[in-house]
């Protein structure tokens, strides 16, 4: 056990809900309007570009924006930038609830990631300064993954229910009042920080960063989306790599980075990032395929859907709160590589689904996948932040959210490529439909059924289970995909920490390195106090490693 934190540390706990409340918001935002696009359609009449737009603008200029607004927070301090994320958050909910046209809902969605992009790493920087000792802190970093998890999770579920009882505009509106009651809150409770402020902030940087970002996840996007090959797709992927490129070059030239770029180097770091790069790659690939079979294939209700996933969510709230002991125990090469394992077995399990409902087997799949996947998350995490010095937690937190969007950019796109590869071609051979009718319904298996619809009669029968099998075939291939690459970043994750006793070098800072609440009249942050150079252990914590072993 701990020993007791001064009286101002006490509320450590408290800061911790906060934080995983908004954090929450954010998550659900992300999929809560997939299944509102019906509705949308119907109501606002956008064009094709309008819709893909209105789906896609949030997640694109929230990964765009993470490196600049976390490292921002660094600078100009952290709970600022939160308290303005929320504000942004809750303006932006109001505009997309209230939107008349798909013009004002893609500002508004864009505004909601440019308010996501604040919080996220806000967020995780604050958590790393809060909680000093790495057993409290693995806790806490376990309960935000899961929270995170389940917030991408239970999107649909919300959106289910809200669509049950109310207009697509009540998917933005719930964000409203606990917006308005997380930004007192947390004006009051949480503590200001701010890391190294030496030499000037690389507004250049941050802005090739952020285009760089959204331009290469654009072309992941419309790649995944059977637009591999297109003109514009090609332009976004060449236009991103070169901004990216021109923004690692200058990093290299700075004195003072925006990202230091050699903590990718050690293996504590540059491992979990790949980790969590692969993690969400399957996470998000096989959730959007799962999302479709439920409803296209088993013919479910979008709530029926969210309801079949909640296993997944379930297990990923458990894998959370027993990740901290398990760390302890096994130590993050094991626990990472176990986590990979154990959701690659799901993966396979659930390769046994096919046109028939089996509900049990689908539970147990899911329930394997969520614990597996939060417990290689958390993992990953726990490593990467607890690598990072304190003074750069902002960076090192939007470094790991960015790997999440672009893992998440990435899983579309692959495993959206090897479905339609799979499914195109088969339903393009359906007999007795026409040239042009076996076109269109080979972009989709929601088309296929429309198209089958309009045929009518034999053919028609015969395009619809055409479909499915192709369908059903294509989602065993993209689940053999996902189980390869899992087993890859089993592999990868053996060059993590044996245990957590290896002490990073990263936490070793020059003098006045990071300091708390500078220059904003705050409070000090609880937690670590500025320390002279190299690692040292704090008197009052316990030994959560073996004796004789010193960590930061």
């Amino acid at each position: 056990m701990a020993s007791p934190l001064p009286a101002e540390d006490r509320n450590r706990w408290t800061v911790l809900v906060v934080l995983c409340v908004s954090l929450l918001l954010v998550a659900i935002d992300a999929t809560v309007l997939h299944v509102a696009v019906p509705a949308v359609t119907e109501d606002l009449r956008p064009g094709a570009v309008e819709l893909l737009w209105i789906v896609d603008v949030y997640p694109l200029v929230c990964a765009s924006l993470l490196i600049l607004f976390g490292t921002l927070g660094d600078r100009i301090g952290r709970r600022r930038v939160l308290l303005i994320g929320y504000a942004c958050f809750g303006l932006a909910s109001a505009l997309a609830a209230y939107a008349g046209t798909p013009a004002v809902l893609v500002l508004a969605r864009a505004l909601l990631g440019v308010g996501g992009a604040m919080i996220m790493p806000a967020t995780l920087s604050i958590l790393r300064q809060v909680f000093p000792d790495r057993r409290e802190r693995a806790l806490a970093i376990g309960i935000w993954s899961a929270v995170a998890a389940v917030g991408a999770a239970i999107g649909p579920l919300v959106g289910g229910v809200l669509l049950e009882h109310f207009w697509w505009g009540s998917v933005f509106l719930i964000n409203i009042p606990l917006m308005v009651l997380c930004l007192p809150v947390a004006r009051w409770l949480l503590p200001e920080s701010t890391g190294e402020r030496e030499g000037p902030w690389d507004v250049t940087g941050a802005l090739l960063a952020a285009g760089g970002l959204f331009t290469v996840i654009m072309a992941l996007k419309r790649a995944g989306g059977g637009e591999l090959y297109s003109p514009l797709t090609l332009l976004a992927a060449v236009a991103g790599g070169v901004l990216l490129f021109l923004f690692v070059r200058r990093q290299r030239g700075q004195r003072h980075p925006l990202i230091d770029l050699r903590a990718f180097a050690r293996p504590a770091f540059g491992t979990s990032v790949g980790c969590i790069v692969l993690t969400v790659l399957a996470l998000v690939g096989l959730a959007l395929i799962a999302a479709q079979y439920l409803q296209l294939v088993l013919g479910l209700s979008p709530l029926q859907t969210g309801l079949r996933l909640l296993p997944l969510s379930l297990a990923a709230i458990a894998a959370g709160l027993v990740g901290a002991r398990l760390l302890h125990r096994l130590g993050p090469r094991l626990m990472v590589s176990l986590g990979f394992v154990l959701t690659a077995f799901a993966v396979l399990v659930l390769m046994s689904l096919g046109e028939q409902d089996r509900p049990a087997l689908m539970a147990t799949g899911f329930v394997l996948l969520g614990f597996g996947l939060e417990t290689t998350l958390f993992a990953s995490y726990e490593s990467m932040l607890s690598d990072a010095p304190a003074g750069q937690a902002g960076g090192a937190a939007a470094i790991g959210e960015t790997a999440y969007q672009f893992g998440a950019g990435l899983g579309i796109a692959l495993l959206g490529s090897i479905m339609n590869a799979v499914y195109g071609p088969a339903v393009r051979g359906a007999q007795g439909v026409g040239t042009e009718e076996s076109a269109a319904a080979a972009h989709s298996l929601g088309e296929a059924y429309s198209v089958a619809t309009q045929v009518g009669g034999g053919p028609g029968l015969a395009l619809r289970q055409t479909a499915r099998d192709a369908y059903v075939h294509g989602m065993h291939m993209t689940l053999i995909a996902s189980a390869v690459l899992l087993l890859l970043g089993a592999l990868a994750a053996l060059r993590l920490p044996r245990d957590l006793a290896t002490a990073p070098a990263a936490e070793a800072r020059p003098p006045g390195g990071a300091r708390t609440g500078a220059g904003s009249g705050a409070a000090p942050v609880p937690g670590p106090r500025a320390a002279e150079p190299g690692p040292r252990r704090a008197p009052e914590e316990p030994p959560l490693l073996p004796s004789g072993v010193t960590r930061p």
